[in-house]
């Protein structure tokens, strides 16, 4: 009797969750694929899930069943020899990055007669490095494939984006996620709070999921309206307090980066360290942790907002609280520029009127 246990590359394409509409598009260009697609949305709506699956069918197009699981498997842990992906090791893609998209677009395929070429975060890539890549993504060799990562299109890189196929997809929806969260085992409850504090994105969403603080941090933020009394030694202590609760909340992620490590050290044994990826791990989690600190203060921050306003909704003098808004708004958006959190938190917390407790 024959499995019904999906294959491999089934398998690559049911973890892009919440983005049928994207799925369906690539899963239809398959057999006829164009040189480039641009696949642009915000971080955690599963963008490189999604290239993955792509990539894995545009390199098994044609094979057997068992090859296809073959490059599945590979192009699932990104080790496959004729899947090339650049991430930034700095704050953008550098030249020497961009340079070295150039030649391993140039080389034939190690396997078969295609090979892929993904370009994570491109919305970040230096201004002076997009004209470097352009005539390469416009005039890819035969049986070369150029699949563009971006969370936006900044004026920079339209010229690129005009020679791709632009594939959008959104926030992952609150019901997927759950559902997703759900499948893993995580509790309704869990995976309800989880869902909200996430905000579309999946990966965030399964880190907290796994994190019993959750709702302690919510309730945190939450509280802190109320316990503002307009002195400066509060405000210290309450920026004090959220600080070491987002400390705390690094560790689910702490947990599975160690699990990754230790899956690529077992590679590494088996393999050798030869193009194991260890450097790009390391720079990899560097970048999570930092990104998971900033989605923790975006989630406070989102927290207070929704109190002030709802106190602004209830209120027959809104001012006040339009200002406090507007305050908590510029500062979520600043994060990204400033980088001294206990300074902008602090200069938050000063401007904001109390608010009565209540329950949250």
């Amino acid at each position: 009797m024959a499995s019904e246990e999906p294959g491999e590359l089934e398998a690559l394409w049911a973890r892009v969750i919440g983005q049928e509409r994207a799925v369906a598009e690539l899963r239809a260009s398959v057999e006829h694929p164009v040189h480039a697609y641009l696949l642009v949305g915000p971080r955690g709506c599963g963008k490189r899930a999604l290239a993955r699956a792509f990539a894995a069918s545009l390199l098994s197009a044609g094979c057997t069943a068992e090859d296809v699981d073959r490059h599945a498997r590979h192009v699932s842990t990104e080790q496959h020899p004729d899947l090339l992906v650049t991430e930034r090791v700095g704050a953008a893609i550098s030249a020497e990055q961009a340079d070295d998209v150039v030649r391993a677009a140039q080389r034939s395929p190690v396997e078969g007669d295609r090979k892929v070429l993904l370009l994570d975060e491109f919305h970040l890539v230096a201004p002076t490095v997009a004209p470097k890549l352009l005539k390469t993504i416009e005039e890819a060799p035969a049986g070369t494939f150029f699949l563009v990562l971006a969370e936006e299109v900044p004026p920079e890189l339209e010229t690129i984006a005009s020679r791709c196929v632009r594939v959008e997809l959104g926030p992952v929806p609150p019901e997927a996620v759950r559902a997703a969260l759900a499948a893993d085992g995580v509790p309704p409850e869990v995976a309800d709070e989880a869902a909200l504090a996430a905000a579309g994105d999946l990966r965030r969403a399964r880190v907290l999921a796994t994190d019993p603080q959750l709702v302690r941090r919510r309730r945190a933020w939450f509280d802190v309206a109320a316990d503002l009394d307009g002195t400066g030694a509060t405000v210290v202590r309450l920026v004090d307090e959220v600080l070491v609760l987002i400390d705390e909340a690094a560790e689910p992620l702490k947990v599975r980066q160690t699990a990754e490590s230790a899956e690529l050290e077992d590679r590494v044994k088996e393999l050798g360290e030869r193009g194991s990826g260890r450097k790009a791990l390391e720079d990899r989690h560097r970048r999570e942790l930092r990104r998971h600190r900033v989605d923790e203060l975006r989630f406070g921050l989102a927290v207070l907002a929704r109190r002030y306003r709802d106190a602004m909704a209830a209120s027959e003098r809104p001012g006040p609280y339009v200002d406090a808004l507007a305050a908590v708004q510029a500062t979520a958006e600043g994060l990204v520029r400033n980088p001294n959190e206990r300074l902008q938190l602090q200069a938050l917390l000063l401007q904001l009127p109390a608010l009565p407790p209540t329950h949250g």
